[in-house]
C-alpha cells in the first residue's frame, strides 16, 4: 500500500505547503482526504480514524507541553516590561569600551535572552530595536551589526529552555531534561563561534567596529555598578534557578517553566514595570503562540496516523535505513532536506512534518535520538537566517529603518549561516565517527 499512497500523500502535503496553505490544516486535511480516497479503493481501513479522539486528547493533556506556554509567557513578559531592554543596555555599556565589544555584548545578551525565554521573535525584535540604533550611531558597519543581532537572537532556538527542544522531546519520546543538558554544548559552541568572528572582523577591519566610551565616562563606575546589580543580576539569578532546577533533576521542564513565569512576574512587579496592559499583551502573545503549536501538533497527529495506515512510515524507513554509508549518509541527506525546507517553511512545521517520519529509520540505524534531536534543532535554527523566509530576517526587517536595504540584512546573515553549518557538520561527525 505504501508504495503508492504513502509517497503521494507525503509529496502532496509539501506541495500544498509551498503553495501557501496553513500547515496545520494541510496536514490534517490532506490526511483525511487521502484516508477517504484510500478507503474507496480498499487500501485504507477507516476504523483507524477511531484513534483520533484519543490522540487529540493526548496532545491537549500532555504534561510536558505545558512548559511551552510557561516559557513563552516568561520571555514575553521580560520583553514587554523592558527588563530585557535594561539587560541589553547594561551589557552593551560593559563591553562597549573594546573594539567590537558592543557586538560581543549583543551576543552575550542573545545568549541570556535564549536562556531566559526560548522565544526567538522576542529576542531579535528587542535587540533590533535597542542595539541597532546604538551600533549605527557609534560607527558599526550595518551588515555586521544586523548579522550579529539576527544570529544572536536565534540562540533561543538551541540554548535551553528552547521551545523547539520541548516539542522535539515530546515528538520523539525522549527526556526534555536530557535534551536541555545536551543542547548546552552546541549552544556554547555557536556563541564562541560568533564571538570569534567578531574578534576576527575587529582585527582585520577595525574601522567597522569602533569602541565606545562616552557612556562609561558620563555615568561613572558607581552608577555602572548599580546598573549591573539592578539590571543584570536578577534576570541571571532567575535563569540559573530555572535551568539549574532542570539540570540537577529537582524539577521537570514544566515545573521549572511555571517557576520562571512566576519569577518574571515578581521581577516586573519589583521594578514597577508590571501593569494590566503589559500583562494582557504578554498573555495574548502566549495564547497565540501556544495555540499555533497545539494546532500543528494535532495536524501532525492526524497526518502520522493516516500515513501509517498506508504503511508510508515503513516505506520511508526502508529507503532511509538502506542507504549506502549507513548513519552518516542518512544524517547528511536528512539535514540537507531540513536545510532546504528551512528556506520556505516555519521551524515548527519542519519539526512536525519530518520528525515522525525519521524516528523508525534512526532507531534501525542505531542513532542516539537525543543527539539526533539536537542536530535537528541546530539545523532548524539555521532556517531563521536563510533567505527568503528566515524568520529572524523578517523580525529584523520589521524594526530596521527603511533606509537600510534588505540585501544588507541578508549579507550580514551569511557568515553566521556558515558558522552554524560548520557546527552542524561537526555534530554529525561527532555521533557517526
Amino acid at each position: 500500500m505504501g508504495e503508492f499512497w504513502g509517497p503521494t500523500m507525503f509529496f502532496s502535503v509539501l506541495g500544498f505547503i509551498f503553495v501557501g496553505y496553513p500547515v496545520a490544516f494541510v496536514l490534517a486535511g490532506t490526511a483525511l482526504g487521502f484516508a477517504l480516497m484510500g478507503s474507496l479503493f480498499g487500501d485504507f481501513d477507516l476504523i483507524l480514524l477511531r484513534a483520533l479522539p484519543d490522540r487529540t486528547f493526548g496532545v491537549m493533556s500532555n504534561y510536558t507541553l505545558l512548559a511551552v506556554p510557561y516559557f513563552i509567557f516568561m520571555g514575553t513578559l521580560l520583553e514587554k516590561s523592558k527588563l530585557a531592554e535594561d539587560l541589553l543596555e547594561t551589557i552593551g555599556i560593559l563591553f562597549g569600551r573594546f573594539r567590537g565589544g558592543l557586538a560581543i555584548g549583543v551576543v552575550g545578551v542573545g545568549m541570556l535572552f535564549a536562556a531566559a525565554t526560548g522565544v526567538v521573535g522576542a529576542s531579535v525584535t528587542a535587540m533590533g530595536l535597542i542595539s541597532f540604533p546604538v551600533m549605527q550611531r557609534h560607527g558599526y558597519r550595518d551588515d555586521i551589526s544586523l548579522g550579529v543581532i539576527a544570529a544572536a537572537g536565534t540562540l533561543g532556538q538551541i540554548i535551553p529552555p528552547s521551545i523547539v527542544l520541548i516539542v522535539l522531546g515530546d515528538q520523539m519520546g525522549i527526556s526534555v531534561g536530557a535534551l536541555f543538558r545536551t543542547a548546552v554544548i552546541p549552544g556554547v559552541a555557536l556563541t564562541v563561534c560568533y564571538i570569534g568572528y567578531i574578534l576576527f572582523m575587529a582585527l582585520i577591519v577595525p574601522e567597522s567596529m569602533p569602541p565606545i566610551e562616552e557612556q562609561i565616562k558620563r555615568d561613572g563606575t558607581a552608577t555602572l555598578l548599580k546598573r549591573v546589580l539592578s539590571s543584570m543580576l536578577p534576570p541571571i539569578i532567575l535563569i540559573l534557578v530555572v535551568l539549574g532546577s532542570i539540570f540537577i533533576g529537582v524539577a521537570t521542564p514544566t515545573e521549572a517553566g511555571s517557576l520562571g513565569a512566576i519569577g518574571a512576574l515578581v521581577l516586573a512587579a519589583f521594578n514597577r514595570r508590571l501593569s494590566l496592559t503589559i500583562l494582557q499583551e504578554a498573555m495574548g502573545d502566549t495564547v497565540r503562540l501556544t495555540v499555533m503549536v497545539v494546532f500543528l501538533l494535532i495536524g501532525s497527529t492526524v497526518f502520522t496516523l493516516v500515513l501509517r495506515g498506508f504503511d508510508g512510515d515503513l516505506w520511508i524507513a526502508n529507503i532511509l535505513s538502506s542507504l549506502p554509508g549507513g548513519s552518516l549518509t542518512f544524517l547528511l541527506l536528512l539535514n540537507l532536506l531540513v536545510f532546504f525546507l528551512g528556506f520556505f517553511i516555519d521551524f515548527f512545521e519542519i519539526a512536525f512534518i519530518i520528525v515522525p517520519l525519521i524516528i523508525l529509520p534512526a532507531q534501525m540505524l542505531g542513532i542516539d535520538l537525543v543527539w539526533l534531536a539536537i542536530i535537528l534543532a541546530v539545523n532548524i535554527q539555521t532556517s531563521f537566517l536563510t533567505p527568503p523566509f528566515g524568520f529572524s530576517l523578517f523580525y529584523l526587517r520589521g524594526v530596521t529603518p527603511s533606509s537600510v536595504p534588505t540585501s544588507v540584512i541578508y549579507k550580514g546573515a551569511v557568515p553566521f549561516i556558515g558558522m552554524q553549518l560548520i557546527v552542524l557538520f561537526a555534530l554529525i561527525l561527532w555521533i557517526t565517527i
